[in-house]
């Protein structure tokens, strides 16, 4: 109490403080004061003051709220009394923001132009969007100007001002795409850009990275941001933040942090989550301005620490995923060695190195799968590396390298191997073939090995988990939709057996992977069997399926693969992202195989040969449905090619007789001017009574061209009735085919339309009849075992009967002859067979009786489509 009559009204003469001062010392004095009386007197007095010094009381108002907030802040994290200072900051912090007006009036503070009124209003309206973000964000959109007036602070001269600035446009753009969009479009790109630069790009300091923050916020998941900066040819402003020098010693934090930013901004801008069309043109745009070549420098440059460049392999992936061009350029690249290697040889020759860092080696195999995705070029020269006739044994190539890793002793080298060699054949019949010309020589002295028997033999030697799933993810990839690779894999007899017993063991909860992936393998050999080898036909193998694992066991354990945990993180993006290296078990890519492959192989697994047969008639006559119509498709396009070739010469025609039109008309007032000439020569004879020489001479002309034009006209007219019929004659003709091919394509469509529903039809009655005969059967085992009890039990009858007779003849009684209960008990017993016999003939023949009516009425319509196509053909 004593200090604040000192501070208020006790100062000697000639040292008066201030008002700030005064105002300083009172809110201190609140702030730390242990007394509630002294706390309300500082309050007391500086609310006296209020109405003499009202500027500084509005600032340290501002810094009183920030001060409280940030206090309550603090105390969360510091004392770790969670409950009770997150409910009182909560509440204070709800009760500010309930009246908008208290941020539409901070909103309008920042426009002072003083540093203490404009800083601490920042400080204030960040700290409410760190406790309360979505509430103030959307009093903020709403407001009028109220985020071209944050915008303003970038602009600011004073560094402490735009600074925090930028910190607090962090807190406001966080996922709220609406702002996001309006600070894009109020500049923020060209003035954050150009702070980069002025601060020293990749060298500055810890402005840079609240800029780099900042850019991330705009333009993750916001394509529309994304399109702005690409339209506004701020891509190419990128390319000298990754311009290094030749000494990459002694990188600070602060500029691996930098880098690591502006590497995450570039991958943002060709995620592979955007939409394909603004992925290719951000990487085109790339390419050109030279971003992809200086990101390609840095991946070869020596000294860069690991985790730059570890995300550098990552960046250059997404740059080149799916880009024809990006990928050539990619493979051209050469790493500055002597002799200089292609720069894909010396990334793999780390993947398959156990010593290198667990992450460099992802991001190295998720630069190889970007570089082979949608790349058949790229895949093509990578198995070409494989085959015996470019094999060159002076330098190491990537299929050396592949092969080397597939088979070596580090189970995580065999996944890495596996999956990139998966990837060569992605989508690829043609190098799926030109696969199985390889061969590997195992040892000396022992005939070479084809690449596909020797992962088959591989598999079976009893390898680790992730070895095996590796291996079975590449056989998998291999053989589907490869009916000669399945072939070839069939072809060794001991690679059945060994899916057939690793499915049905009753193995631990790791090997349950291992199971599914068989299954899944076998399946694909059913699926794409081409039925070439006797002992493995369709067929067959379903048996077996049935016989030693039972179809119910063989679903499930295929079903268990898209049940796994990993699974479902590879399914979700391409990058490889695995917290620990015993976590690798799936590759993105083949999770959508598998997603594509399972209901089919289920489907072909449990049908039966009666339905697979029914199925491929219908598909056969399905497609001679599908080839007519394209050859009456292909006769359309021809016809439609005479029709356009005749309507210009219907136009070309059209255009001469236009002409002709007109030259006969010049010609017949030609005709009519030199009638009048001749009338008028006629005149002047009759009025001077001589005949001259001259006009004798001019008259005989005259009717000599009068004639040459008479003749040239009516030669004229006939030409011109002559197209004018054959134009009509075309018109007619174009009528007349039009007509006839809509009529025939009508006719085939309505057939073809019919036959499908004929189909279906048959299909569900062909289900029904199956239904109905499953339940007969079970009706007769049920009548069987009914019949067998009778038949026991008349069998113990006729034993006791015979017993009873003995036991009479013994006692000496005289026993009347049995025939009688024989002649009854064997009469039941034909009873009974022929009850049992007669009802199930009885239905027997029904079904029968069904069966052959819809035969009878699938071969009548087979018949009349078949008469039908002749009569189409025809």
């Amino acid at each position: 109490m004593n200090y604040i009559w000192e501070v208020v009204g006790r100062q000697p003469t000639g040292q008066q403080p201030s008002g700030a001062e005064t105002i300083q010392k009172l809110c201190d004095r609140m702030a730390s004061s242990t007394l509630l009386e002294d706390r309300r007197d500082a309050v007391r007095a500086i609310k006296s003051l209020s109405k003499v010094h009202a500027f500084f009381m509005l600032m340290f108002a501002i810094e009183v709220l920030w001060n409280g907030f940030l206090c309550i802040s603090f105390s969360l994290s510091e004392e770790n009394q969670q409950k009770q200072e997150d409910d009182l900051g909560a509440r204070f912090t709800e009760e500010f923001i309930g009246e908008p007006d208290n941020i539409t009036l901070l909103l309008t503070l920042l426009e002072e132009f003083d540093f203490h009124v404009r800083w601490r209003g920042v400080k204030l309206l960040t700290v409410l969007l760190k406790s309360q973000c979505a509430p103030v964000q959307s009093i903020v959109l709403v407001s009028p100007m109220g985020v071209s007036r944050l915008m303003d602070l970038l602009a600011d001269s004073r560094e402490v001002i735009r600074n925090d600035g930028l910190l607090l446009l962090q807190q406001l753009t966080k996922g709220n795409t609406a702002i996001q969009k309006i600070v894009a479009f109020e500049n923020a790109f060209e003035r954050l850009l150009e702070i980069i630069t002025e601060e020293g790009s990749s060298d500055g300091g810890i402005v840079v990275e609240d800029c780099l923050l900042l850019l991330l916020n705009l333009l993750k998941n916001n394509s529309s941001n994304q399109n702005f900066l690409k339209e506004g040819s701020y891509i190419q402003k990128m390319k000298p933040w990754f311009e290094v020098g030749d000494d990459n010693s002694g990188w600070s934090a602060q500029k691996v942090t930098n880098l690591h930013l502006m590497l995450q901004l570039v991958r943002v801008m060709v995620s592979p989550v955007n939409s394909p069309g603004a992925t290719a043109s951000c990487q085109k745009a790339m390419f050109q301005c030279g971003l992809l070549q200086q990101l390609c420098t840095i991946l070869m440059a020596t000294g860069v620490p690991a985790d730059i460049l570890t995300e550098t392999i990552n960046t250059v992936s997404e740059v080149i995923r799916g880009s024809e061009v990006n990928q050539d350029y990619f493979a051209s690249v050469n790493a500055p060695s002597n002799p200089p290697r292609p720069a894909i040889v010396v990334l793999l020759m780390s993947m398959v190195n156990e010593r290198q860092p667990f992450v460099l080696r992802c991001a190295v195999l998720y630069c190889f799968q970007c570089f082979l995705y949608k790349n058949h070029k790229g895949q093509g020269e990578i198995v070409a590396t494989l085959l015996p006739s470019t094999i060159d044994a002076s330098s190491i190539s990537a299929g050396q390298l592949l092969c080397g890793g597939l088979f070596s002793a580090d189970s995580l080298s065999n996944w890495c191997a596996a999956v990139a060699l998966a990837h060569a054949l992605q989508d690829n019949l043609t190098q799926k073939e030109q696969l199985l010309r390889v061969q590997l020589a195992t040892s000396l002295g022992k005939p070479p090995v084809s690449l596909l028997q020797q992962c088959t033999n591989s598999l079976s030697q009893g390898s680790r988990v992730q070895t095996k799933v590796g291996l079975l993810m590449l056989l998998c990839t291999w053989i589907s939709n490869c009916p000669i690779a399945v072939m070839h894999f069939l072809h060794n007899q001991d690679n059945v057996p060994f899916l057939t017993g690793q499915i049905s063991e009753n193995l631990g909860e790791d090997e349950r992977l291992v199971q599914g992936l068989c299954a899944l393998l076998l399946g694909i050999c059913i699926y794409y069997n081409d039925n070439s080898l006797e002992n493995y036909t369709k067929e067959k193998l379903k048996q077996l399926i049935e016989k030693r694992i039972g179809k119910e066991n063989f679903v499930e354990k295929l079903g268990f693969i898209s049940k796994h945990e990993l699974y479902s993180r590879a399914a979700q993006k391409p990058q490889p992202a695995f917290s620990a290296p015993e976590h690798m078990l799936f590759d993105h890519e083949f999770t959508k195989l598998i997603k594509e492959l399972e209901g089919m192989i289920t489907k072909a697994v449990l049908k039966s040969s009666e339905e697979e047969k029914k199925e491929e008639e219908v598909k056969k006559t399905l497609e001679q449905h599908d080839s007519i119509v394209t050859q009456y498709k292909e006769l359309i396009r021809e016809q439609d090619c005479q029709i356009n070739e005749l309507k210009e010469q219907v136009a070309s025609l059209t255009s001469q007789s236009e002409t002709l039109q007109s030259t006969v008309t010049q010609q017949f007032s030609q005709m009519q001017q030199h009638k009048d000439q001749y009338n008028i020569l006629k005149l002047k004879l009759g009025k001077d009574g001589h005949v001259n020489s001259l006009q004798t001479e001019e008259q005989s002309r005259l009717r000599k061209k009068l004639e040459e034009l008479q003749r040239q006209n009516q030669l004229l007219q006939t030409q011109l009735t002559e197209r004018d019929s054959l134009m009509t004659s075309l018109v007619c003709v174009c009528v007349c085919v039009c007509a006839s091919e809509s009529e025939q394509v009508q006719a085939l469509l309505e057939s073809k339309e019919l036959m499908e529903k004929e189909l279906s039809s048959a299909t569900s009655s062909a289900a029904v009849m199956q239904t109905e005969k499953s339940k007969l059967q079970q009706e007769l085992q049920e009548s069987k075992k009914e019949q067998d009890d009778l038949l026991m039990l008349l069998a113990d009858q006729d034993q006791k009967i015979l017993s009873l007779k003995h036991r009479l003849q013994d006692l000496g009684e005289t026993v009347r002859s049995s025939g009688f209960l024989w002649c009854v008990s064997k009469l039941l017993r034909l009873i009974l067979a022929l009850d049992l016999t007669f009802s199930l003939r009885l239905k027997m023949r029904m079904i029968w009786m069904q069966g052959t009516s819809l035969t009878t009425m699938m071969m009548m319509k087979r018949k009349k489509s078949v008469m039908n196509k002749k009569e189409l053909t025809s």
